[in-house]
């Protein structure tokens, strides 16, 4: 039987105590974990295709999903500290797509009924 191969889609991501873990949501199974080198407390998370935010106490970081591997991180000096709110396009452009799309399908099933 072939192992099946994880993907991002595969994954939960759990956050506290300045420490991020990755499960596979099916089994649990923890598939990597991080560390943020500086900060805090309370873990923001968000999944925004590529990149996982993630911001502790004033410090914001972008993690590759999949691995777990840091890309960046930006103090924001001057910003202070306490839990932030992260938010992209993405999920409303993917969301405004999907309306768009589920439109179009109601608009062919009803020039199809009409031409019956």
């Amino acid at each position: 039987m072939p192992e099946h191969r994880l993907t991002i889609d595969d994954l939960i991501f759990v956050g506290f105590n300045r420490r991020i873990a990755a499960l596979d949501k099916r089994t649990c199974e923890t598939i990597w974990k991080w560390k943020a080198p500086n900060g805090t407390g309370y873990v923001t998370l968000l999944v925004d295709s590529d990149i996982l935010f993630a911001s502790v106490q004033g410090y914001t970081y972008g993690l590759d999903p999949a691995t777990g591997r840091q890309l960046w991180y930006n103090a924001l000096s001057g910003m202070g500290t306490g839990a932030a709110s992260l938010a992209t396009t993405t999920a409303i452009s993917n969301n405004a797509l999907l309306g768009a799309a589920d439109a179009d399908a109601q608009q062919a099933a009803a020039a199809g009924a009409a031409g019956s």
